[in-house]
């Protein structure tokens, strides 16, 4: 598949494996030990996202500045966690809370979460994602549509999120032809509720759809007293079996 060639001037890459992008864990207090495993050497890491209270925080947190110091240490790229609330929330505002990351916690780059999809939000990302490589020398930014968004968005962040919920829907879901223009390290699939049986049928999915950056869970959004859960705040339960399946590679 070829790569951009008008548009790829200063975007990064995650390399041409298979490999972990990590949507965040939750606090370092409350999952110590998962930071902690994020560490270990030889784990297939592309990048790590950093969410210290919904963004930066309103002042640098000690235990955050420890953990993204440590992965940073590493070799691993930290990405500051931004909510971009579907559009509602204007560059200007976007860009203060990624000057904050960067200023306390020397992120590498940015996840654009919750990012429009359609052509009306383009220009404001656009605005965003130009403003965040101004903060940042060859910051690295991901935007979490969750779904396929229009093409153009491809033109303006080193990754795209094209899939993110549950294994149900992911099972069958489809790649938008255009994604075959771009090559595997562009594209990023986070699942969750996905069994521990199903995980080789997961990874296959992943590669015959063309996404390299990966993050698959058997935790769910479901919680008990109405209160919903975020699948990517813990580790699978079956850690080491996925790091070890990326690791090998599965046949097709």
């Amino acid at each position: 598949m070829p790569y951009l060639t008008s548009a790829s001037a200063g975007l990064s890459s995650t390399g041409t494996h298979t490999g972990l992008g990590v949507p965040g864990c939750a606090h370092p207090l409350l999952a110590p030990a998962e930071w902690n495993e994020l560490t270990r050497p030889g784990t297939p890491l592309h990048w790590v996202v950093l969410d210290v209270a919904d963004g930066p925080g309103a002042q640098p947190d000690p235990h955050c500045l420890e953990a993204a110091g440590r992965l940073r240490n590493a070799g691993v790229r930290v990405l500051g966690h931004l909510d971009a609330a579907y559009g509602a929330r204007p560059p200007a505002v976007l860009t203060a809370d990624a000057h904050r990351f960067v200023q306390w916690y020397q992120v590498d780059g940015f996840l654009l979460d919750r990012c429009p999809a359609d052509r009306a939000g383009l220009p404001d990302v656009r605005r965003t994602t130009r403003a965040l490589r101004g903060l940042r020398d060859g910051a690295h930014i991901v935007l979490g549509h969750g779904t396929h968004p229009c093409p153009g968005y491809a033109e303006h962040a080193d990754q795209l999120v094209t899939f993110s919920g549950p294994w149900s829907d992911y099972r069958w879901s489809q790649v938008a032809e255009w994604t075959a223009d771009h090559p595997p390290e562009r594209f990023c699939h986070f699942v969750h509720g996905l069994p521990r049986g199903h995980l080789d049928e997961a990874l296959r999915i992943a590669r015959w759809q063309g996404a390299a950056t990966i993050w698959f869970t058997d935790r769910t959004d479901r919680a008990a007293r109405g209160f919903r859960a975020d699948p990517w705040e813990g580790m699978p339960g079956y850690w080491d079996e996925f790091v070890s399946r990326i690791g090998t590679g599965v046949s097709e």
